[in-house]
């Protein structure tokens, strides 16, 4: 009997700590409350034909929506493109939007490799960040440029390219 009455105790303190930790992690309202606020990254090539990212550190504060636009206005073709890929950031944010020019992809929470750069453009993603944390943010040569796959994934290290950084509070 006692064996029961402490296994009762116990599931009990285990239900309400499960409770609390659980409303502590829930929201508190709409996560995607529109308007987003606007965030800018700016892609341009050095005359060395090194990517530039400005600002260099992107800051966010978790559970705000933002609309962050990647713009590359000097972009020339398809091979001398920028691949901007963020996929720690995406995996830990709730996805929205992708717009790229008047075209809007309408997301709930999926996610996507990379955005390229390939004609000069801007493009969109709309996005709640979830966890804090420094999350690597990746320009580098379109994959195609460097006879690779087009597509693929990951850093093109025997291309041109820059690891900078989202921060996210």
């Amino acid at each position: 009997m006692a064996t029961l009455k402490t296994a009762s105790i116990w599931l009990l303190g285990a239900l309400l700590g499960s409770a609390v930790a659980n409303a502590s992690a829930q929201s508190l309202g709409n996560l995607a409350q529109y308007p987003p606020t606007p965030a800018q990254l700016t892609i341009t090539t050095s005359n060395e034909g090194y990517p530039v990212i400005e600002p260099s550190v992107i800051e966010l504060d978790s559970g705000n929506y933002y609309r962050l636009t990647i713009s590359c206005p000097d972009v020339k073709g398809d091979l001398s493109g920028w691949r901007v890929e963020m996929p720690q950031l995406l995996n830990n944010s709730h996805l929205r939007l992708v717009a790229v020019g008047d075209m809007e992809i309408h997301l709930q929470g999926l996610s996507f490799n990379a955005i390229e750069c390939d004609e000069i453009g801007s493009a969109s993603v709309s996005f709640v960040p979830i966890k804090p944390g420094s999350y690597p943010l990746y320009v580098g040569n379109v994959p195609l440029s460097l006879g690779r796959p087009m597509g693929e994934a990951g850093v093109q290290t025997r291309g041109k390219y820059l690891i900078s950084e989202v921060k996210v509070r």
